[in-house]
């Protein structure tokens, strides 16, 4: 727990203000989150649902969970009353749908659009002309219950730096084209993108949100 407290009192050091970092808490036990924790962490990222609420009903109240993996439709619910931010919204169905579960128990949820520019085909997400005009559609306008926060996207999977770095510059382009469309308001600022082997570069290109795991809590168990 020593190595925990040490690396995530690193990164709350080092990375600049202007930058929320996210606890990549997935597959690591509460004690773990809680070494995080009594270092000043609040912001902790969970990708699957029966974890993400056992953890979410037994740890401090004033922890901000995110959910950062995908979100399948049948898990929205379970999840809901419990999560800060979504970073994982990739289909105009998702969507809607947290609209009104959270309609449902009362609430306005934050989520991210998850924008797809990586060369993989196994990853998720609206591609960025999708995403432009899922924004410029009024259904869009007509969600009360969500409230637009920015956008999350990955880079390759590769050892091309450059490839990378482009991959990053498109997900901030795309930002950039959706924060000034109509349906976006000040509230839409977050741009979720780098973790631990690239979270730097991210940052270089616009990145106001990092999510860093194996560096912080080591191998996953």
């Amino acid at each position: 727990m020593e190595m925990i407290r040490q690396n995530i009192r690193k990164y709350l050091d080092s990375i600049p203000n202007g930058v929320e970092l996210v606890a990549v808490s997935k597959f690591h036990p509460q004690e773990a989150i809680l070494a995080a924790y009594d270092e000043g962490q609040r912001i902790f990222g969970e990708s699957r649902a029966n974890e993400f609420v056992d953890k979410a009903k037994s740890l401090p109240e004033d922890i901000k969970w995110h959910f950062i993996g995908h979100l399948q439709t049948n898990k929205v619910r379970q999840i809901l009353p419990f999560v800060s931010l979504i970073h994982s919204i990739d289909s105009e169905r998702l969507l809607t749908l947290v609209d009104s579960e959270a309609k449902r128990i009362n609430r306005v949820v934050d989520v991210l659009l998850q924008v797809h520019v990586a060369q993989e085909e196994t990853k998720y997400g609206f591609a960025p002309d999708e995403l432009i005009l899922l924004i410029k559609d009024e259904r869009i306008a007509s969600l009360k219950n969500i409230r637009l926060r920015g956008i999350m996207g990955m880079a390759s999977n590769t050892d091309d730096t450059n490839r990378i770095e482009q991959d990053f510059i498109a997900i901030k382009k795309t930002f950039d084209t959706l924060k000034v469309l109509p349906n976006i308001d000040n509230n839409f600022n977050i741009v979720s993108m780098g973790m631990s082997d690239d979270y730097l570069l991210a940052i270089t290109h616009g990145s106001t949100m990092v999510r860093i795991g194996s560096s912080i809590f080591g191998c996953r168990y």
